[in-house]
């Protein structure tokens, strides 16, 4: 007899189907699995034995053959461990085949029949949806991630038995009750505990109300990585939709709390200067997301550019530029998502101290060039924002005052955002800092004195056309930051104030 149980796999940060059939007739007991399965694949039959045996059923003494199918994708990890013992069981006449009928099935199985938590279940129930499934079988581990989920019925189990009674009508499960938190922001840091800086947190909030990219530039300790950790307070928090596509890179990363079933705050991804390439932008034998997809809707923060393999910083062109990132293989080619605002700091030269009023420098000219060459001219073209950190007075540590707090300043940014939707209607553009080319010719148009002045900045520091482009770009910001339609001289002005890095090296 053949039965069929449908279950799910993950390529790239989506889910797709997969049919398991199972066929018991007469020859030698055996446990034979086709369609492309790996190892843990192929060492299932090990635990569906155990755990049926231990939950009080037989296991057929008969000639068991598994297709998974589409047979022509590899089948990895411990996904099909409970959808192909519940395949057998039907098989063998103790499960009704009706009950299976738009019925999703996924989960590990230890040896003692508990059903252990697999990753990716996000996009594999989002899969099971809308393809018309009506009910899912998973880990009651998995129950949160799946329960945001809405249309579809999440069903978790603790033990194997469980599902078999179930589907028996013998005693029935319990569904997770549907559940999205009404407030998706988090905002474990304040910008108010940063005193002074005002000229960089004027830049971050630019950069927060556009989506910019921004290079901080200051000696140790003058608070770049305090400023940095700060700005997603400064977003807007994240929409259902884009909470929902991050929670579905970090369930196939293996990263979400079991706690929390969706990722309700802005991405801050730090990583150390010794990562490698796949560990930046995904990849191994299987492709997982890297740095870059992990830091989607939120910030990617780079510590002391420099120190960062030139190789590895150069794979950031692509992800900057199209916002998502292609890792391919041989056997299999992902796209992951990689929408995220790039943050990076430096010191101005190797000892941190050019142009400091409190320490001397002790780097040449040479030695500084040699340390910022590190960092490469069109990734440089590619940061919005170049912003000098200085070092702030003693008088102001000592001080109680404080400046704005991160919900004032918020407050400016989500308004700033909401004009700029307003703007976009109708097209897949989200902020400023992502526009086209076209929608640039069209909703950053200059007069004639902002012309003179972008013209006179273009012939005598070099600009590309891509700065050409920022420029235009964080002027839009600025003005929709003091809700003004028009760019006027006074943007443009301000906005190369942040792309002159040769004050830096100079």
């Amino acid at each position: 007899m053949v039965a069929k149980v449908m279950s799910a796999g993950v390529v790239g940060v989506d889910g797709y189907l997969v049919e398991i059939e199972c066929d018991t007739g007469p020859g030698l007991n055996s446990f034979e699995v086709v369609g492309l399965p790996e190892v843990a694949v192929r060492e299932s039959r090990v635990r569906i034995r155990s755990a049926l045996e231990n939950c009080g059923f037989e296991f057929p003494s008969r000639k068991v053959t598994v297709n998974m199918a589409p047979a022509d994708v590899p089948k990895r990890g411990t996904t099909y461990d409970l959808p192909q013992a519940i395949a057998l069981l039907a098989a063998s006449g103790i499960v009704p085949h009706q009950e299976l009928d738009g019925t999703l099935v996924l989960g590990e199985l230890s040896l003692t029949g508990e059903v252990r938590p697999v990753p990716g279940v996000l996009p594999m129930t989002l899969a099971a949806r809308d393809r018309g499934f009506r009910r899912i079988f998973l880990p009651q581990a998995n129950a949160a991630e799946a329960g945001v989920v809405r249309n579809i019925e999440v069903l978790p189990v603790h033990m194997f038995d469980q599902v078999v009674h179930h589907l028996r009508g013998d005693e029935s499960i319990d569904p997770t009750v549907p559940s999205v938190p009404a407030d998706l922001a988090e905002f474990p840091f304040d910008m108010a505990d940063v005193k002074g800086q005002e000229f960089v947190k004027e830049a971050l909030v630019i950069a927060a109300a556009g989506g910019h990219n921004v290079l901080m530039v200051g000696a140790p300790g003058s608070g770049k990585t305090m400023l940095a950790r700060r700005l997603p307070t400064l977003m807007p928090p994240l929409s259902l939709e884009e909470a929902l596509e991050t929670t579905k890179i970090y369930s196939v990363a293996g990263l979400l709390s079991r706690d929390r079933g969706l990722v309700t705050g802005r991405p801050f991804r730090a990583p150390h200067h010794t990562l490698s390439h796949a560990a930046l932008v995904g990849g191994g034998a299987i492709p997982r997301p890297g740095e870059v997809s992990l830091a989607h809707n939120g910030v990617l923060f780079l510590d002391e550019l420099p120190e960062f393999p030139r190789a590895v910083l150069e794979c950031l062109r692509q992800p900057l530029e199209d916002r998502s990132v292609t890792v391919s293989r041989a056997t299999m080619s992902c796209t992951f998502p990689a929408s995220f605002m790039l943050v990076a700091s430096l010191n101005p030269c190797p000892c941190g101290h050019k142009g400091s009023e409190q320490r001397e420098c002790r780097c040449d000219d040479y030695a500084v060039q040699r340390y910022m060459s590190r960092i490469s001219g069109p990734l440089l073209d590619r940061i919005d924002l170049h912003v000098a950190v200085r070092g702030v007075q003693f008088d102001r540590l000592q001080g109680g005052r404080t400046g704005p707090s991160s919900a004032e300043m918020r407050s400016r940014v989500i308004a700033a955002r909401k004009v700029q939707a307003g703007r976009f209607t109708g097209a897949t553009t989200s902020c400023n800092a992502v526009m086209s080319g076209r929608e640039v010719s069209r909703f950053c148009r200059l007069g004639d004195k902002g012309t003179r002045l972008l013209r006179q900045a273009f012939e005598f520091k070099g600009l590309s056309a891509r700065s050409y482009d920022r420029v235009l770009k964080v002027a839009r910001t600025i003005a929709d930051l003091d809700g003004r339609e028009d760019l006027g001289e006074a943007d443009v002005a301000q906005a190369l104030q942040y792309r002159d890095m040769d004050r830096f090296v100079s």
